[in-house]
């Protein structure tokens, strides 16, 4: 991922330092074991421990040579190590080490990523509260549907993130697991006494079955998850986006007053985070089918999944993490406007109250289809008046409603109150859901 889209942290798990020293704590920590059962000498996991190091550098010279990053790796630790080095990796495999620093990865990036969800999470509950009773009208198709309230709009985000932590927190635990069992994964060559001190030492847990490396529907939930978070951030990017549109323009990103937004025309805010954070979404999505992909493998291991890994890993969850953080500063930092939330809610005469209306016509006697045909004719009226008449002037103005409804009733009709009362409701519901 270029660094123009990278947080140094994420980026930093990627980075071939921190692969390879969590590949020789793998390879020192198995080590440690063997020496307690006597596998090997002490001296030997002594000595790994005391001078176990390795040269970058080196090891891509020696890969270019052997076409093997594990073996290049162990030979630069050998060069540190010294006579001692012959009892490293013993009994194990490649995949031991890489699948179980893998899951380390993964299980480092997966912290990040339930802090950045905490930040949005907080970011969203902030404004929530603050716009719990704004006024401002719910649409279906982009079409004035009924009144709902800016703060409601917003708790439907909060909960879909909210659920969001809950699956990253299992897709953590779903690739918390490690091998350390030889070649094809039948512990012939390593006890699993020595998998099951690694993975203590290293706060995750034995795979059950891991062939010759664990199983890779493991890592499609994880890269599922991260899809379906990318969905949510895109789903509330496209809704600033909407809003922030001139013909609409009821909130808005932040404009920093040094900021420019277009090289040819001076008076343009463009909503460059939400649109920014739209293309994050599909970059992030992207890695869901490849990794479903790598589920079927040759029978106990073939390697058509790592250099997909290789890619995705890294792509996918800095993607993610710079994602979420944007994402929280435009949520803490957006511009709305209460006002023009009003005046759009009222741009159309009233007709967001045709269902009150017709509820309010069918409990006065008459039948849900003729209620609807009297209420549909005058809400045709104010679209062809373009709003400029109400509905309720049309309504009055038709002797089938007034003998059904008269003035008080029609006061009750045409009141917003209906719609902002479980407001609080449905609010406390989302902020106190358990996460």
């Amino acid at each position: 991922m270029i660094p123009r889209y990278s947080r140094a942290e994420m980026a930093n798990i990627f980075e071939a330092e921190n692969k390879f020293r969590i590949w020789l704590e793998v390879e020192t920590l198995a080590l440690e074991k063997m020496a307690e059962m006597g596998v090997v000498p002490e001296s030997a996991a002594k000595a790994l421990r005391e001078k176990g190091n390795f040269d970058v550098e080196r090891i891509n010279e020696i890969e270019a040579e052997v076409k093997h990053d594990v073996i290049a790796f162990l030979t630069s630790v050998a060069e540190f190590v010294g006579e001692d080095s012959r009892y490293v990796h013993q009994g194990m495999t490649s995949s031991d080490v890489i699948d179980t620093s893998f899951a380390v990865m993964l299980t480092q990036a997966a912290d990040l990523i339930i802090a950045d969800l905490d930040k949005v999470l907080a970011a969203l509950k902030k404004r929530i509260l603050e716009h719990k009773d704004t006024l401002c009208i719910g649409r279906s198709h982009g079409i004035h549907g009924e009144p709902t309230t800016f703060g409601l709009k917003l708790s439907g985000h909060y909960a879909a993130f909210a659920r969001a932590k809950k699956r990253m927190i299992a897709a953590k635990d779903e690739v918390s697991t490690i091998t350390i069992s030889g070649a094809v994964g039948t512990y012939a060559t390593a006890s699993p006494d020595i998998e099951a001190h690694v993975a203590d030492k290293l706060g995750l847990k034995p795979e059950t079955v891991a062939t010759q490396v664990i199983p890779r529907d493991r890592h499609a939930m994880y890269f599922a998850t991260l899809g379906v978070i990318a969905s949510s951030i895109e789903n509330i990017a496209v809704e600033i986006r909407h809003l922030q549109r001139t013909e609409v323009r009821e909130a808005e990103e932040y404009f920093d007053p040094l900021q420019k937004g277009s090289s040819a025309m001076p008076h343009k805010r463009n909503p460059i985070a939400s649109e920014n954070l739209t293309g994050q979404a599909r970059i992030i999505r992207a890695a869901v089918i490849p990794a479903l992909e790598n589920v079927a493998l040759w029978h106990e291991r073939d390697i058509s999944h790592s250099a997909v890994e290789r890619t995705i890993l890294p792509d996918a969850l800095i993607s993610a993490d710079y994602a979420l953080n944007r994402l929280a500063g435009l949520i803490d930092k957006l511009l709305v406007y209460p006002e023009t939330m009003m005046e759009n809610l009222e741009k159309m005469g009233g007709l967001v109250f045709s269902q009150r209306t017709l509820l309010a016509l069918t409990q006065a006697g008459i039948s849900r289809e003729d209620a609807y045909r009297i209420v549909q004719s005058s809400a045709m009226k104010v679209w062809e008046s373009k709003g400029k008449k109400t509905l309720r002037e049309f309504l009055e103005e038709d002797s089938r409603v007034t003998e059904k409804l008269d003035k008080v009733a029609l006061d009750k009709i045409f009141n917003y109150d209906a719609y902002t009362k479980h407001v609080s409701t449905i609010i406390d519901r989302a902020l106190n859901a358990d996460i």
